[in-house]
This record gives C-alpha cells, structure tokens and sequence, in this order.
C-alpha cells in the first residue's frame, strides 16, 4: 500500500464529519446521522481501494506510460517530449504525471493533468529547452491515478533512469538546411542576394518554386511546355563556383563565456557555425572548423563527404570555455602552418574594448592578408534595452553614459576592422546565425571566394 494515497477531497470530508460530530456534542439529534456520514465516508473509500487495485482487461498492468523523446536534445532549442498513458482499467481515470527531469533545467512545473477514458490512450506534450550542452539525465516517470470517486490514488512509476546527451543545436540545423533545399532560406530571415560577376554557370533548367528570382525564368521554354499543355513556369537554374574552403575558427577564451538567454557566446557560436557549415556543404562548398583558445583544442580539415557534418556535430559537442586569454598569435601560425588554400575564415570572437582589438589586430592583418577574413562579434543586447529605458534619477543617467561608452567602443571597433580591409559583423546573439548566412551568401554572390 506504499504507492496508495488518500486525497485532498477524502481529508476535506473527513474534517467536514469530525465538525459536525463536535456540534452534535450539543445537538444530538445530528449524531446517528453523522455517524452514518462517517461509515459511508469510510466504505467508499474501501471501495475506491478495490477500483484502483482491481485486475486489467488483459490482466496486465491497469495504466501504463512512457516518455518519448529523441536520442540527443539540441542546445538552445525547444525539444519536443511527448508522455503516453494508456488506461485499461473499466472505467475512466484522473490523471497527475510528474516527470522527473534533469536538475539542470530547473523546473518545477512538469505536472500534468489529464483525463484517460477506458480502454483508451491519452498522449502528453511538452517541450525542453537546455541552454548547456553535456549529459543530462532524467528519472521515473510517476503517474497518480485517481477512480471516479476520486478519494485516493494510486501511485505508478514507469521507466528507468536514462542519460540523454545535450548537442548543438541541429535542430536549427535541419530546419535551415530543408529551408536551403526548397529555396526558402528568406522564410528565416536570410536576405535574397543580387548575383553579381561572372562566378555563375548555367546547370539545368527547372520547373519554378516560390521564391525564385523572376529573372531568371525561360519564357521560351514555359511556351514550349505551354504548347504540349503543360502551364508550368521553368527557370534557369545556375551553379555558383564550387569547392571553395569555408572555415569556422571558434575562440573559446574567457570572452565567450558572457551569457545571454541563458546561452553563453560559445553555445551562440557553436550553434551557428554548424548551419553555417552545412549550408556550405550544401552550396558545394568544403567545410572546415577549428577552435582554439590558449592551445589549439580541435582542426576539422575543410571537407564535402558523406558523414562531414556528423564529424563537425561530434567535435563541437566536446567544446568548453576557458579562463585564460586567447592566443591569436597560436591561431595565426596554425591557419599558415594547416590552411595553404586561399579560403574564407569565419572567426567567431568578442571583442568589448578597442584596446582589446588592436592587441590582437596585427595577427588578424595577416590572416585577412592570405584569407578572406570574417570577424564575428556581438552586440551586448542587454546594454542596447539599458539604452531605450527613460532616465529617471542621476544614477540612471550615469549608468547609461557608461552604457553608451561601451556601445561606442562597439563601433570603433567596426571601423577599426574595415580601416585595414577586415570584413565584420556586429551582431545580437540571438540574430547571429541568420546574419552570419547572410554574409557567407553575400560573399559567394560577390565571387570573393
């Protein structure tokens, strides 16, 4: 009887029969009344003991649940958990499922409640979002049966204790790469870039999809097609300059380890240079990676075979920050020693002072000087609402000075990089993977790579 409790309605009549037998010490007229009160109140509940413990249909368990879920969740992503109670007791059931998850979300909201009827299946949803990547483990599922008659309850326990490693996100991966696959990259915020030069090759003719540009259909051709009765546009469909080396150089010092959202920079960057990389794959281009911060932690050599990305997914799951400062310098002589192709280098880094870029400026010179450099930094999104607020004492107005302060530096910065021919990205966290695509699709329409 260890998994059977009495319910809050069983105490709430009880108390209401205990006070009515201290008023009937005055009125004894109430007293065989109550006292059959009592005796029913009792016998039901007996009797709900017998409904909840009474044999299944099948002669199997009366209720049975489980979690599903994917094998990894996605960092920074909403995973989808899905709860299955199915009832096989003669009558319906009340329902209140507690899921033990892993401590690192800190939630205490993962009580459901639900009607099952007899014999029927009832499916729960609800969505995970870590912000860490690691492994996670998650406990029993409980589930709290109560009969009709809803005075006790009997507790089920389901499944085991199951470890569920936390990825980068590709989730967001997929989703950008189905968007890519069916021309719809804009649907995600990725701008449509003008074709410019002559890095463009006639491949094949296609029929039209939505978000084709209209300048590139074949009038002759849809007439064509028209006149054996088929009324569907086609248009020209051209290949850029391909096998071009993208890599991500990810910094994992000290500077990425700010929050926002409750992901750090690292997890922001991680996230995004496994889209960025999979949109090159898909625009045949080679895709390399490698992280770095005081010592070099990992090279993935720029590549377009099958099983790259999983590769790529692997790698970046093992990242962590670091304390300590990075060593651009250690980053400079491994691109030379390790990178001979001309290729593009994305450099995922944060920069908040323009001390803090000229430390590092001559090794980046030379990086842009043999590269197409890509510096990649972030706006602090938490100063820029700080910014819009209304000052409303002195204190206000000398915290946003200094807020502003940093905010230009932000800018100086900016202008520092294009002064010695370094392309850069100012960039939200949250708006860096759109924006980074942006560039990526920006530079390959220019035929910089």
């Amino acid at each position: 009887m260890k998994s059977f409790f009495l319910t809050l309605r069983f105490f709430l009549l009880l108390l209401a029969v205990v006070v009515g037998l201290v008023v009937a010490f005055f009125l004894p007229a109430l007293l065989v009344p109550l006292q059959l009160a009592l005796g029913l109140l009792l016998v039901l509940t007996l009797l709900d003991i017998l409904l909840l413990y009474a044999p299944a249909r099948d002669g199997a368990g009366p209720v049975f649940g489980r979690r599903v879920m994917g094998e990894k969740l996605a960092n920074g992503s909403d995973n989808d958990v899905a709860i299955y109670l199915e009832n096989q007791y003669r009558f319906p059931i009340r329902t209140e499922t507690i899921d033990e998850i892993p401590v690192q979300f800190q939630r205490r909201d993962v009580l459901f409640k639900a009607t099952v009827p007899a014999g029927q299946t009832t499916v729960i949803h609800y969505q995970l979002r870590p912000v860490k990547r690691g492994e996670y483990h998650f406990g029993f599922l409980n589930v709290f049966v109560r009969s009709p008659l809803g005075l006790g309850q009997r507790r089920f326990r389901f499944g085991q204790e199951q470890m569920v490693p936390v990825y980068p996100s590709f989730l967001q991966m997929r989703q950008y790469e189905l968007l890519a696959i069916s021309n719809r990259l804009t649907e995600a915020g990725v701008k449509r870039i003008r074709r410019v030069g002559h890095s463009m090759e006639f491949e094949q003719i296609r029929p039209y999809v939505p978000g084709d540009d209209p300048r590139t259909i074949n009038w002759k051709a849809t007439a064509r097609r028209a006149g054996t009765g088929t009324d569907t546009l086609v248009v020209n469909h051209f290949q850029d300059e391909r096998a071009q080396q993208v890599y991500c150089l990810i910094d994992k010092g000290r500077v990425m380890r700010m929050p926002f959202e409750g992901l750090s920079l690292l997890d922001y960057a991680i996230n995004a240079t496994l889209v960025v990389s999979n949109i090159a794959l898909l625009k045949h281009d080679k895709a390399g990676l490698i992280t770095f911060a005081d010592r070099l932690s990992a090279i993935v050599p720029a590549e377009r075979r099958a099983g790259h990305m999983q590769k790529v997914l692997e790698v970046l799951y093992k990242q962590r920050t670091k304390y300590l400062e990075t060593d651009f310098e250690l980053l400079y002589s491994n691109v030379k020693a390790k990178i001979r192709q001309r290729s593009l280098l994305i450099l995922f880094t944060n920069f908040e002072t323009l001390n803090g870029l000229q430390r590092q400026l001559p090794y980046l010179r030379r990086l842009a000087k043999d590269h197409l450099l890509l510096v990649v930094f972030f706006e602090n999104t938490e100063l820029q609402q700080f910014l819009t607020q209304p000052a409303a004492t002195t204190e206000d107005v000398y915290n946003q000075t200094i807020a502003e302060k940093f905010a230009q530096e932000k800018r100086q910065i900016v202008r520092e990089l294009q002064r010695y021919g370094i392309y850069s990205l100012l960039t939200p966290p949250q708006q860096l993977t759109v924006n980074t695509i942006n560039r990526y699709l920006e530079f390959k329409s220019r035929g910089l790579i």
